[in-house]
């Protein structure tokens, strides 16, 4: 049984997949409070759904990309068994974590899209450094940048830890961060990293 916020049908906004279509499972809870949350509704909002019923939910659709989202999905433990099971019927299975809870029962399969918190998060030190192991090379690495401390503490993260070669996004926090500043800031120190506005906010979708 899992605690479910919603389950719908849109284009993905984020990440490397922005701009496809996508099934979201977003489930409710998160063990974080970010000063800049968009989704505060998942905290407490949702309702129980057996794994069966939310696998019914996502065959209703005409795409195979699903992202498991939140809040934060791995609060709820039988969030593995629904990626297990979404893998078993050929579904490609994003999941969006922050990060602070242990990566190592993931499948492989699954592509991981970790928002490593920030200074200006308000939970900076969060991120638990075993899962660094668990990373496979599809997987990406997300820092939501506030301002220019932000910044230098994502560059960093990803120079302490030999990230680099990972699909790295930096996507400014929206009315913190000018996407032109971030944009200059990323050409001047040429970074290999992705500049990443939030698709979905600019088409006034869901």
């Amino acid at each position: 049984m899992l605690k479910v916020n919603e389950i719908f049908y849109s284009l993905q906004g984020e990440s490397t997949f922005a701009g496809k279509p996508c099934i979201f499972i977003r489930l409710s809870g998160c063990n974080l409070s970010c000063s800049y949350c968009d989704t505060r509704y998942a905290l407490d909002e949702g309702y129980e759904m057996e794994v069966g019923e939310i696998l019914a939910k996502v065959e209703s659709y005409p795409c195979e990309l699903v992202e498991i989202t939140g809040g934060e999905p791995l609060c709820q433990p039988e969030s593995i068994k629904l990626m297990d099971k979404l893998l078993a019927q050929n579904y490609n299975v994003l999941l969006e974590t922050n990060g602070s809870i242990d990566l190592a029962d993931v499948p492989d399969e699954v592509t991981k899209i970790v928002d490593v918190k920030l200074p200006g998060s308000g939970c900076w030190g969060s991120f638990f450094r075993d899962n660094l192991d668990f990373l496979e090379c599809w997987d990406e690495l997300k820092f939501v940048i506030s301002d220019r401390e932000d910044y230098v503490a994502a560059v960093g993260f990803l120079d302490e830890h030999d990230l680099w070669q990972h699909e790295v996004l930096f996507s400014p926090v929206t009315d913190r961060l000018a996407p032109s500043l971030l944009a200059e800031w990323i050409l001047k120190d040429a970074l290999q990293v992705r500049l990443q506005l939030q698709l979905h906010k600019l088409l006034d979708i869901k």
